[in-house]
């Protein structure tokens, strides 16, 4: 007689509406399909429909769930962060705290065995809890920020960290706790609003043990719960052939010659940031792939006037400028990068690890310097020095860039040691999902 399967639980996934929380859940939810789940995931519907329509990251083993938002001045093309206009993220994430009720319908209708959730909304894993449901939070931010600001929230800023590597400057000080209480329902007065206490003895952490093992160990000691790390979650490249032009110009390019530019989907360079950009790209003398953004309701304006007049033509034969999405991880995992110009949030330097490509640092905020400096003690990384008052001038952009992509004694040291780095997240990323798989399925069968 055959041995009886363990039996398929339900898992809802529900990340707050930013691209960088929204395809972490959906990469962790594919992976977990595999292992015996069933999965479902929440968001609203633009950001589902964006999901269907992107093959490579739409799998039919997970099953998309609509989250309703009252109706409010922001309209439903705009229930997104993506290419959201930063004075309008206030508005979205009020409103979104006013789609608890079809949460509330949505886990009395499916009766999940298990809650995954994000930072944003504390009341989610209150109403599961209150349903006799386990909820888990995912910390997508990494594990450094994470026991980093538990660390001065727990112990206070005289206190010191247990890298004196990472640390925050003046300037990139945000008190989180003032700025969104307010606009969060239900939120705690203890840590991460009560995000990581209510999670059911576990919390997840988009980590790579290779990469934060004494970071995941202390914010295990700060949290009081066990931090299991997901590894990268890296998306399946994606082939659409409309970009083959992009992989056909890198191939024209030598060998880790060229730097990739871009501040990913949801930060836009002022012009100012942009003319500086574009002077440490003139004075370095590199090949270059540029992506430049700007919010929805900007494009066509900023598209015609972004760069100075003669930039185009005067670097036409080694860079290439894009006003558009580009493939990331194809562009990565091309031999012809050399170096990533980045502004260090969690999947871009993930990314950059998995594929071996040593990071330029360019924080801009949030927990972004805290990631630039992790990839400088790593070894993977180098930081552009900013001006007193924060900015970045073109002519320590391009120091950084030489650096990396030109000298030679440091540059070959770097790309060692990031494509050891590489190799190893790559060994563990099946034994570290195998594990967040482990403890899911402990948890569920816990509660039955």
């Amino acid at each position: 007689m055959e041995k009886e399967q363990n039996p398929k639980f339900k898992i809802l996934m529900f990340p707050w509406l930013a691209h960088g929380h929204i395809y972490p859940f959906l990469e962790l939810a594919k992976r977990l399909s595999k292992k015996n789940f069933n999965m479902y995931l929440c968001s609203t519907p633009i950001n589902l429909d964006s999901i269907k329509k992107n093959q490579s990251n739409y799998s039919s083993s997970i099953q998309l769930i609509e989250l309703q938002i009252p109706e409010s001045e922001l309209p439903k093309e705009l229930h997104t962060t993506k290419n959201l206009p930063p004075n309008l993220l206030p508005i979205l994430l009020q409103i979104f705290q006013k789609s608890s009720s079809s949460f509330e319908d949505i886990i009395n209708s499916l009766k999940p065995d298990l809650l995954i959730y994000d930072f944003f909304q504390p009341w989610a894993p209150k109403f599961a809890l209150s349903k006799g449901i386990p909820s888990v939070n995912f910390a997508t931010s990494g594990a450094t920020p994470c026991s980093f600001y538990h660390h001065m929230y727990t112990k206070g800023t005289s206190s010191d960290f247990i890298s004196q590597a990472i640390y925050i400057l003046d300037q990139e000080k945000i008190d989180v706790r003032s700025r969104l209480q307010a606009n969060l329902k239900d939120a705690d007065e203890d840590f991460a609003f009560g995000n990581f206490r209510m999670s059911s003895e576990i919390i997840l952490v988009k980590s790579c043990s290779e990469v934060e093992a004494k970071y995941i160990d202390y914010l295990s000691v700060l949290s009081k719960k066990r931090i299991v790390p997901t590894g990268p979650l890296i998306a399946d490249s994606n082939d659409q052939e409309e970009h083959s032009y992009i992989v056909d110009w890198l191939n024209g390019k030598n060998h880790r010659s060229t730097v990739y530019i871009s501040f990913g989907s949801e930060y836009f360079l002022s012009k100012e940031q942009i003319d500086e950009v574009a002077k440490g790209l003139e004075i370095c003398d590199v090949n270059f792939i540029w992506i430049i953004r700007f919010p929805s309701n900007e494009k066509l304006i900023n598209k015609e006037n972004a760069l100075s007049k003669g930039f185009i033509e005067r670097v036409k034969d080694r860079g290439m400028v894009l006003f558009e999405w580009a493939p990331q991880m194809k562009i990565l995992g091309h031999g012809s990068i050399g170096g990533f110009v980045s502004h260090c949030g969690c999947s871009s330097i993930t990314e950059s690890m998995y594929f071996g490509v040593p990071v330029i640092g360019m924080p801009m905020k949030s927990e972004q310097p805290l990631n630039a400096r992790l990839m400088v003690e790593v070894g993977v990384g180098v930081e552009v020095v900013r001006e007193r008052n924060g900015q970045y001038l073109g002519g320590e952009i391009a120091k950084a860039i030489d650096k990396a992509i030109v000298n030679k004694a440091f540059c070959e040291r770097l790309r060692c040691r990031a494509k050891d780095l590489s190799e190893k997240i790559k060994e563990k990323e099946e034994q570290e999902m195998d594990e967040v798989a482990e403890q899911l399925m402990r948890l569920c069968m816990k509660n039955k």
